[in-house]
């Protein structure tokens, strides 16, 4: 299967952003896990005072566990799919953040520099085209000290968690998606998984990017040695 990239995987998160919702709500531990990888960028004081970007964030499901983690922060959430940012757009608890319209690659022309505090991303680089640039972009618009975290499916590297993701695959996830008539996007999930780092190559990516204090950290249930949150930092200024 050829991966959904760019405009075409906008347009099939676009047509399958009115089941979204209802499909991520019956994975075990979906949303405790978003908040604990928000939880994870450690903001103070509830993020008072703090700039966050919640980058790809979808229907919003990650831009809620941030502000559940950092309820005085200022979020503003980015996607490249207009349905979903219709629908998280829509939420009650969201009202107040700064939604914008935009794949990640071209927030250099609309955002400056140092514009953010910190960065959370979930469930983003391995479906952007080149997630080395993403990364490199980032770490621009972060201030320095400025912190990052990832949450997203990348395999442990044992045979187990590939073998425990596609039975997952196979038996719940492409199901669910060929009854809302999603096939080709549930199918993407799949293969994108099996194609992107593995959690030792991610994080020496986010080194290689520039971040500093890398960390690989578990997420419990099913998803251990399937989904993980990635923190870092951006180095301080000289």
């Amino acid at each position: 299967m050829t991966l959904l990239r760019g405009d075409a995987l906008s347009e099939a998160f676009d047509r399958g952003s009115a089941a979204y919702d209802r499909l991520v709500a019956a994975s075990p531990g979906y949303h405790a896990h978003l908040r604990r990888s928000a939880r994870r960028l450690g903001l103070a004081d509830g993020g008072a005072g703090l700039r966050v970007l919640d980058l790809g964030c979808g229907t919003g499901a990650s831009t809620e566990a941030l502000i559940a983690a950092a309820p005085l922060a200022r979020v503003t959430g980015v996607d490249a799919s207009a349905g979903m940012l219709e629908r998280a757009a829509a939420k009650p608890r969201l009202t107040h953040v700064e939604f914008v319209h935009a794949p990640a690659e071209a927030l250099a022309d609309r955002l400056a520099p140092g514009s953010f505090d910190a960065v959370f991303a979930g469930y983003l680089l391995r479906n952007v085209q080149d997630a080395d640039a993403v990364l490199g972009l980032v770490r621009r618009l972060l201030v320095p000290s400025g912190r990052l975290a990832v949450h997203e499916y990348t395999l442990g590297g044992s045979p187990v968690d590939r073998v425990v993701w596609n039975a997952v695959c196979s038996t719940i996830i492409r199901p669910a998606g060929r009854l809302t008539g999603d096939a080709w996007l549930y199918r993407h999930l799949q293969e994108s998984v099996n194609t992107f780092d593995t959690a030792p190559e991610f994080a020496g990516r986010l080194r290689e990017a520039g971040f500093q204090g890398v960390r690989v950290l578990p997420l419990p249930g099913w998803q251990t040695g399937i989904t993980h949150t990635f923190v870092g930092r951006t180095a301080q200024e000289a």
